[in-house]
């Protein structure tokens, strides 16, 4: 459930969890002002910077972040990319976001789009993306020992923030200090509002430099500090990101265009290279997908990592694409049959993906329909984005600091190349990864009353109410054969599909038999790519050759993830989800 939050007469926002408050009745802006952006030298410091890490100990009602969102927007200086990273125990309902805000005309509208997104915050990260992409909000929801250690990135700002160390004192003791010093560059500054004596010695021995400043009344000082220890700090020193330039993506399918995207949005030129005459002409062609996260009664990392995709994908969605063209978020239900264990408790009020549904079925309401193609050609979209169709790539090889891509003879070079053409990368990466082709096969049809108006998954899936050229149409499947490269259409297929059917809705089946056994169903076939363990496979191979494919069947849920992924690993961002679930994508884990 939702934190609670107490509003004092006089609108101060209280904590009764510990006992304090979460600021004053007025001063909420202004301390987030002085105290934080300014005693962090924001927003002078990050000017003309490619991106800028904020990290923060207690989000709280959420005011830091958008002081820091709304000097941004008003910074014509400012990064391309502002990251903020904030842990949070115990998140407060959308409502008191809204209102601790609403006193703040300038910050009311960017509070309201805060609170829209503010659900579905079970344990764990949340990837909130705001102006196009350029301002992300990563909130770890959980103990901030335990999140701190899920970090993997370098913050250039860090605001020490959470009720006051005699009411919260895990926040402030030295193991946290250590932790966020573990996440320094040399010159990362640091601020908060309080000035206890134990605080500044538990900095200094971590390695800050702090100092008293004037406070902002009626507290007379608050702290400021740089990371500067005198001592050597092992792995100290270099940044490891890499400066955006020119690239090439290898694919315009759903995997390609998303880290296309993701690369633009961050300054590279990128070049996205397919041997199709057009995009998203490979598995990425299917008519309309389910997007909706994976379930399971012990929340698998396979759930975990599907509820990222799922919220990643559907903020890509509503920034870039029409509802009810492109895509619908309709909700989908997922039969259990014989599995009668209840969902886990995921569906209070913050938490809205799956809760238990009517008979032996659980209702996911983060789930809807997706035309890939379409959201193919919205990334491709993207500033900064060039595409060669027709290009036949047969290998890249290294040559000093460039890649270069070879068809018959070089196509392009750049010194990063990434290979995300599905099973086409298998011919482009030899036996280094292990990739497998899965042929599947969905039956749709324009005829036929289904009587269901939902979507609705298990053995396979059905799909209705899609538009599907110009029309609405019902899909249905997909079969799902491993090891398969042909893409022919076949009538098993159609009749595998139509027994699946059979068995997750008796009903709708014996509605839409007469039209397979009529042959008025239409057949779309594709391959898909999986890996050994059916999970993604993203990150850099060598220096400057990433890859980002093995999708499987869930190329909506994981693409632009995976994208974002590879994007941290690239420029040293905050990871979209914990460490260990990145370890678990990443594509050293099966390089031979």
């Amino acid at each position: 459930m939702a934190e609670p939050v107490e509003w004092q007469p006089d609108g101060t926002p209280r904590s009764a969890r510990f006992d304090d408050i979460y600021r004053s009745a007025s001063g909420g802006l202004e301390q987030a002002r002085h105290v934080f952006l300014h005693g962090c030298g924001l927003p002078p410091a990050w000017a003309d910077c490619t991106q800028w890490r904020i990290l923060e100990t207690g989000f709280g009602l959420g005011l830091n972040f958008l002081a820091a969102w709304r000097a941004w927007k008003d910074d014509p200086k400012r990064p391309r990319i502002l990251h903020f990273v904030s842990i949070e125990a115990f998140p407060v309902s959308p409502d008191d976001i809204f209102r601790s805000a609403k006193a703040h005309p300038e910050l009311a509208p960017l509070a309201k789009e805060l609170a829209s997104k503010w659900w579905g915050l079970v344990p764990g990260f949340h990837r909130l993306a705001f102006e196009q992409g350029q301002v992300l909000l990563t909130l770890c929801v959980g103990d901030v020992h335990a999140m701190l250690r899920e970090q993997s990135f370098h913050a250039d700002s860090i605001f020490l923030d959470g009720f006051s160390p005699d009411r919260n004192g895990a926040m402030w003791e030295v193991p946290t200090l250590k932790s966020l010093a573990r996440l320094c560059r040399p010159g990362t500054t640091i601020a908060t509002w309080t000035v206890a004596g134990d605080v500044r010695r538990d900095l200094a021995q971590c390695g800050f430099q702090v100092e008293k400043i004037e406070g902002l009344p009626p507290k007379r000082h608050s702290l400021r500090g740089i990371y500067d220890p005198s001592w050597d700090v092992k792995g100290l020193g270099g940044s490891r990101s890499t400066q955006p330039s020119n690239c090439i993506v290898i694919g315009a399918g759903l995997a390609g265009a998303a880290v296309a995207a993701t690369l633009a949005r961050r300054g590279w030129a990128v070049e996205v290279l397919d041997s199709a005459s057009a995009p998203a002409s490979g598995a990425s062609s299917l008519p309309a997908g389910l997007l909706a996260p994976h379930q399971s009664p012990d929340d698998n990392m396979l759930s975990r990592l599907s509820r990222a995709g799922v919220r990643t994908t559907m903020q890509e969605l509503d920034m870039l694409c029409a509802q009810g063209e492109a895509w619908q978020r309709t909700g989908a239900i997922e039969m259990r049959f014989d599995d009668h264990r209840p969902p886990p408790p995921l569906g209070d009020a913050l938490a809205p993906w799956t809760r238990a549904a009517e008979g032996n079925a659980w209702l996911h309401d983060c789930a809807g329909w997706v035309n890939p193609s379409d959201l193919v050609r919205a990334w491709l979209q993207t500033p900064g984005i060039t595409r060669r169709m027709n290009a036949r790539v047969s290998r890249v090889k290294r040559e000093g600091d460039q890649w270069i891509v070879m068809g018959e003879t070089e196509i392009a070079r750049a010194p990063l190349v990434v290979i995300a053409a599905a099973y086409g990368s298998a011919t482009l990466l030899g036996d280094s990864i292990e990739l497998h082709p899965v042929r599947g096969q969905v039956s749709w049809s324009h005829e036929g009353e289904p009587g269901v108006d939902r979507a609705v998954n298990g053995n396979g899936h059905f799909v209705p109410g899609v538009p599907v050229e110009g029309r609405a149409a019902w899909l249905t499947g997909s079969t799902y054969a491993r090891g398969d490269n042909d893409c022919a259409d076949r009538a098993q297929d159609h009749a595998a599909n139509l027994e699946r059917l059979r068995v997750l809705l008796p009903d709708v089946a014996q509605r839409l038999a007469p039209l397979f056994e009529s042959g008025k169903v239409h057949a779309w076939a594709g391959v898909r790519c999986a890996s050994s363990d059916r999970r993604p496979l993203v990150g850099q191979l060598e220096p400057g050759l990433a890859i980002s494919t093995a999708m499987g069947s869930r190329g909506l849920t994981f693409a632009m993830l995976c994208a974002q992924v590879l994007a941290a690993r690239l420029h040293d961002e905050p990871l979209p989800i914990e460490r260990r679930l990145a370890a678990s994508l990443d594509a050293a884990r099966q390089r031979r």
